[in-house]
């Protein structure tokens, strides 16, 4: 059985093996979790050898590239194309750079090629408050707008999941709700879900475990009654 459960795949500063790090905890937990959310550390760690990481996350629902991009729709787009080449099917992308010649491009691509995109409503971050909340109401109503598949509200911040579940039944909009900051940003595992999301992001609390899948065990007897 898989858990609603995204481990984020971000590398400790001292590995010095991040191939063999990154494949050890995906080899002990894909049977567990939905999915996993690779960023720009690993990326950069890891070069060419990031299609050996891939090709294990290959069967997985979602191999997300948290890439955070933002830029015009034509850039995002030939970025897009290249990582679905290489095995993501899920692309993060600040919801702030608008609709028009921005997200409905990417949103109308993936559409076509079964790609997900994701957007950013509110991070898990405690800057997040001084400028991204604070437009929250704008950045969810081009989210619905551009048909996201989803968008991410830190698991830090309950009470933006519940406003986001509470609008998008209220409209009737399929939008996944993905939240990070579980564990060491001070969220609970099973919190999220709890307030409405329908996964959670977890790194560190997994990832720096010596024993990542009795980690992972440990943390989903948590979710019993959530």
């Amino acid at each position: 059985m898989k858990y609603p459960i995204i481990i984020a795949l971000d590398p400790p500063n001292n590995t010095l093996k991040p191939l063999n790090w990154a494949l050890k905890i995906i080899d002990e937990t894909k049977d567990l979790v939905i999915g996993y959310k690779i960023g720009l550390p690993l990326v950069l760690e890891l070069g060419r050898e990031l299609s050996l990481v891939l090709e294990k996350t290959r069967d997985s629902e979602l191999v997300i590239a948290d890439l955070k991009l933002a830029d015009i729709g034509d850039i995002m787009l030939t970025t897009i194309k290249k990582l679905a080449q290489i095995g993501f099917n899920t692309y993060i992308v600040h919801s702030f750079i608008g609709l028009r010649n921005g997200l409905d491009k990417i949103s109308d691509y993936l559409k076509k090629t079964k790609g997900k995109l994701v957007t950013i409503l509110s991070m898990s971050h405690p800057g997040s408050s001084e400028v991204i909340d604070k437009n929250y109401d704008l950045l969810l109503d081009i989210t619905l707008k551009a048909n996201a598949w989803g968008c991410v509200v830190g698991a830090t911040k309950p009470e933006l999941i519940m406003k986001t579940r509470r609008i998008t039944r209220e409209k009737n909009a399929d939008l996944k709700i993905i939240s990070p900051g579980i564990g060491v940003q001070g969220a609970k595992p099973g919190s999220a879900i709890k307030a409405g999301a329908d996964y959670e992001i977890i790194g560190r609390l997994i990832t720096r475990d010596p024993r990542p899948r009795e980690k992972l065990l440990e943390i989903i007897n948590l979710y019993q009654g959530v």
